[in-house]
């Protein structure tokens, strides 16, 4: 596994930093980022965006992006987290597969939300860099050694 893991490209931070400052957002009151793959992109973007951020806890897959539960679930209850009744939100993951992950939590949001989904690959309403198809590693996760990603 540890050979494989090291041949995925990485993608330049620079890269990630200039996909966010380009993109055109619609109107976003609050960043809601998926931990934890989605919690640096979506710190990055709601600094950009100037706007308030929260992170929700859902997990689905491993770090070989393989499924570790039948259904995302979210692994901290998402009503003890300060959430507005309505209002732009932009939700953030870093990737979307199957959209699974993205899906459980727009249903578990108060419908009286507008909702932008945003991943950085994969799909989504806005996919910063849809130019990747194969599995990448993400500049913040590229010095971190097997050991110390468990």
């Amino acid at each position: 596994m540890h050979h494989e893991h090291s041949t995925k490209p990485l993608v330049p931070f620079e890269e990630v930093s200039k996909a966010i400052r380009s993109q055109d957002y619609p109107p976003v009151d609050l960043v809601v980022g998926i931990g934890s793959g989605g919690t640096i992109p979506a710190t990055l973007v709601a600094f950009h965006l100037k706007v308030p951020l929260r992170v929700l806890w859902v997990n689905y897959r491993d770090e070989e992006n393989q499924p570790v539960r039948p259904q995302p679930e979210f692994t901290v209850p998402f009503l003890e987290q300060e959430l507005p009744s309505k209002g732009n939100i932009l939700l953030v993951d870093d990737v979307a597969v199957s959209g699974k992950t993205l899906e459980k939590v727009m249903n578990s949001l108060p419908e009286s939300l507008n909702i932008t989904t945003l991943v950085l690959k994969g799909k989504a309403d806005i996919v910063l860099l849809p130019h990747l198809s194969t599995c990448v590693k993400w500049p913040w996760k590229a010095y971190a050694t097997e050991n110390l990603a468990k």
